[in-house]
């Protein structure tokens, strides 16, 4: 059946039914609701740390790998202020993995101004939060409907799908997201007067949020999802089409130009030579070794001849295969080249020796991380 065709069946929900929604969301929410080290048990008042930490953490992230990174963060820093005193290296060495490091500078800035200009409280509004750095619309939603039960619906990537099945929206997206946040809004439960202040209890807008969330995630997942146990399976657009899986609907994705580059693996020793990134720009702030840089179309002997000049170094022993990493907005193939030196040579300016057994606790990304290891490796 085309798209065409399958719109002109959509099932018709009685009024009566769809505002019925929400509560029979709830219901299921209070039955299934996840665990979460960041969430608070049901009757209790949320975390606004807690949930801001969660939010920043979990942007274009999953929930299975922010887990670690956010017991040990709250471990270290339990409260805005700790995290606003932490030194911003510190923080993003804890923060080393979880990729999308902008976030991690970020992340501490917005502490030290909730510290410093807040005296350690968030603000319970959209608009407060928005004014912090690293809030953006959706995580002020986020925010102020589960920290504070403001009436309003935070749309993420699970609430999108729901919504998208449920109502069969054929725009696709980025361009349906309008549509779709309209449609979400609808969803939130409205047994107070729908002008929710901080803290009020009359409704549960945090709750409908997050029980949206835990529906996509675990009953209307983006392959097989398990219909016959969603609450909200009756009137379900895409069901009724039995076109579930095709929904979101997306536009196609464009991806960038592969980039070429090298990693120059250095050793003295027991020892690795590496530098700091600039605090602004892809990666900015965390430590790498030292590198050509990444472009199209570049051929090896260019990035080869961007080889750190280092006194009594002579010779370079290109390892074979190549490193691959894909940003979010292109792909880069590095090229590695080894070297040892002896042991009283020093750095250039700029660039330091650490200890390779210390590695662990540098702020290393992802993308370091396999170049090392490959060029240590055997």
């Amino acid at each position: 059946m085309s798209s065409s065709g399958a719109l002109k069946t959509k099932p018709r929900l009685r009024a009566a039914d769809e505002a019925d929604r929400p509560a029979r969301l709830l219901a299921w929410y209070d039955r299934h609701r996840r665990t979460l080290p960041w969430r608070a048990q049901a009757g209790e008042r949320a975390d606004p740390y807690r949930v801001w930490l969660s939010e920043i953490m979990l942007q274009q992230t999953t929930v299975k790998t922010v887990g670690p990174y956010f017991q040990k963060f709250v471990a270290r820093w339990p409260d805005v202020e700790a995290l606003g005193n932490a030194a911003l290296d510190d923080v993003l060495r804890m923060w080393a993995g979880l990729g999308y490091y902008s976030r991690a500078r970020n992340l501490h800035a917005c502490a030290v101004k909730v510290a410093r200009d807040h005296r350690g409280i968030f603000p319970d509004t959209e608009e407060g939060l928005r004014a912090l750095p690293g809030i953006g619309p959706y995580t002020a939603a986020a925010i102020a409907a589960i920290a504070f039960n403001r009436h309003t619906m935070p749309v993420d990537g699970n609430i999108e799908r729901v919504v998208s099945r449920l109502h069969a929206v054929e725009e696709p997206l980025p361009q349906a997201k309008p549509r779709i946040q309209e449609l979400a809004t609808a969803l939130l439960d409205t047994a107070g007067d729908g002008k929710s202040r901080a803290g009020d209890r009359t409704s549960r807008a945090g709750d409908s949020a997050q029980a949206l969330m835990d529906l996509g995630a675990s009953i209307c997942t983006p392959k097989k999802p398990a219909c016959v146990l969603c609450p909200l399976t009756d009137g379900c657009a895409a069901r009724a089409l039995s076109l579930q899986e095709t929904f979101p609907r997306k536009a196609a994705k464009k991806t960038g130009a592969l980039r070429r580059g090298a990693a120059f693996i250095i050793t003295r020793g027991e020892e690795l030579l590496v530098r700091t990134r600039p605090a602004r720009g892809l990666l900015g702030g965390m430590t790498e070794v030292p590198g050509s840089e990444w472009r199209a179309a570049q051929d090896d002997k260019a990035a080869r001849d961007q080889a750190p000049a280092i006194s009594g170094l002579t010779r370079w022993h290109r390892k074979a295969g190549i490193v691959t990493h894909v940003f979010t907005h292109f792909p880069l193939e590095l090229v590695i080249y080894t070297a040892r030196v002896a042991a009283r040579t020093r750095a250039p300016e700029g660039m330091r020796w650490v200890p390779i057994a210390t590695l662990d606790g540098e702020a290393l990304p992802n993308v370091m991380r396999k170049a090392i290891a490959h060029g240590l490796g055997d």
